[in-house]
């Protein structure tokens, strides 16, 4: 058994982000130290959470109750294995993402910037409280969080495109959730007695072995339907109507805490409340499997008709987000491995693609593929990083992408599920179909009529640099996949 370490250094990184927004707003009247509240924020975020993974990857687990509600209910937080790949990740993003936020915003003379900040910082307040849930209520609880702050960063513009995108956000997601995932939540307290996640073991679950299977089949159908963040087909198409936000709003949205938050609940849901064992007694997880196949397929297939580069990006973190659910489904050791790693992998390849979109977008203005011809050669940093992420989703080599589907495609040979291989392998071609024209329209076409290449140049280096750092961090999670993946290896002693 996992030794446990109760204390209340757990509370240290939400304490900062809870802090983080409030500094923001006494710093409005001065943009400068505005923005060095988020990058102070960001970093001691990081190194907080950074602090716990000596003791994780040596397989303790930390836990710490805030107080009780009722009996079988309280706030609490944990920190193991899982938690950290999500904390590490949204944690680090964040600097850059300041970084990001400070040419994007002040580039394009963009309103509001001080709500912007605020509500960008209380919503990785919000991804660090779900990464920290010990329990399903705690879980619940930050999961809205993040729902209700990014909602004005999804309506930001404040005009009718924008307001009506945000509408669907929310309605989408606090309609899942309350519709479904609040009553998820109370099945489980009333099935087992208590809310608590089994954090020290991902193969026995917390239903008691006489619940009623039904009654379990019901609720696990009703968390996966009331986590609606994940993008499943068909509670997905919030987000692409979510694009009206700015791009690094959609960076958030992708990468960073939004629908991370989504895979990272299921996969928490599936590992430590269902567990592998009752997931494959009672037959829920190659259904799973194969709507997350479906997902994968039908959501590439969209992404090709777009001309709109961000819708594209779009379906295709529809679509990326799916190998997460996938991978845990399949519940092999080489598809959870894959899978939860994934869940890193996608973020630092996905946020280059949103960066580079928006770099594309101060620079030159223009949002269409089909105009994008020859501009990576005057925009060759940009379009470089855009190209290293793009073969990330792909799935070549060395990138990190390529890790995840080596995995997961492990994983459904050692399931014997050759229709899910089939699936994987359909996913790889149309991603190199609708990720390839980019690159080649942006290197070896001629410009489009009218454009003036000379009239353009790279973005803000406060946008260039964080793009390209996270692409060249897609090569070495590639070459080092046990960078993350070892946080999984511990958890769940494979």
């Amino acid at each position: 058994m996992p030794e446990i370490l109760v204390s209340a250094k757990i509370l240290i990184p939400l304490l900062i982000t809870l802090v983080a927004p409030l500094g923001i707003v006494l710093a409005r009247h001065n943009p400068n130290n505005r923005e060095a509240v988020s990058f102070a924020a960001g970093i001691l975020t990081f190194a907080t959470v950074l602090s716990f993974v000596p003791d994780v990857l040596d397989g303790k687990i930390w836990t710490y109750t805030l107080f009780t509600l009722i009996p079988g209910v309280t706030v609490k937080f944990g920190v193991d294995g899982l938690s950290l790949i999500f904390a590490l990740v949204a944690s680090f993003l964040w600097i850059l993402a300041t970084s990001y936020n400070i040419g994007y915003m002040r580039s394009l003379n963009e309103h509001a910037q001080t709500r912007y900040y605020f509500c960008f910082a209380v919503a990785i307040f919000g991804a660090l409280g779900v990464a920290f849930s010990a329990n399903i209520f705690t879980l619940y609880l930050f999961y809205e969080v993040i729902t209700l702050f990014t909602y004005p960063l999804v309506a930001h513009h404040q005009d009718d495109t924008s307001f009506a995108g945000a509408r669907k956000y929310l309605v989408y997601l606090m309609g899942t959730s309350k519709l479904f995932l609040l009553p998820a939540m109370i099945m489980t307290y009333v099935l087992a007695g208590s809310l608590d996640f089994n954090l020290t073991d991902v193969v026995h679950g917390i239903f008691p072995a006489d619940a009623n299977p039904v009654a379990v089949t019901v609720t696990y159908v009703l968390f996966i339907a009331g986590l609606a963040k994940a993008a499943i087909m068909p509670l997905h198409n919030w987000l692409p109507s979510a694009m009206v936000a700015p791009t690094p709003v959609s960076a958030l949205l992708h990468a960073v805490a939004v629908v991370k938050a989504g895979v990272f609940c299921v996969c928490r849901i599936i590992l430590s409340a269902f567990g592998l064992e009752t997931m494959d007694v009672l037959y829920l997880g190659i259904p799973t499997a194969y709507l997350a196949a479906f997902t994968i397929v039908v959501a590439s297939c969209i992404a090709l008709t777009k001309d709109d580069l961000k819708a594209r990006l779009a379906y295709s973190t529809v679509s990326q987000l799916s190998y997460v659910i996938l991978g845990v489904a399949l519940l092999t050791p080489m598809a959870v491995m894959g899978g939860t790693t994934h869940i890193a992998h996608h973020a630092f390849a996905k946020i280059t693609l949103f960066f580079g979109a928006g770099a594309i977008y101060v620079a030159t203005h223009v949002k269409k593929i089909s105009l994008l011809s020859g501009m990576g050669r005057r925009m060759p940093w940009t379009f470089g990083a855009f190209s290293l992420a793009a073969l990330s989703m792909i799935g070549a080599p060395p990138v990190s992408g390529f890790v995840t589907k080596w995995y997961l495609a492990n994983g459904a040979l050692d399931a014997g599920q050759i229709v899910i291989l089939i699936a994987l392998m359909a996913s790889t071609v149309l991603n190199a179909s609708y990720f390839g024209p980019i690159i080649y329209k942006a290197f070896f076409e001629a410009p489009a009529p009218g454009v003036r290449l000379e009239d353009y140049k790279e973005a803000p280096l406060t946008m260039v640099v964080p793009l390209f750092l996270t692409a060249l961090i897609s090569i070495f999670l590639g070459l080092y996949p046990d960078t993350f993946m070892g946080f999984i290896k511990a958890m769940a002693q494979f």
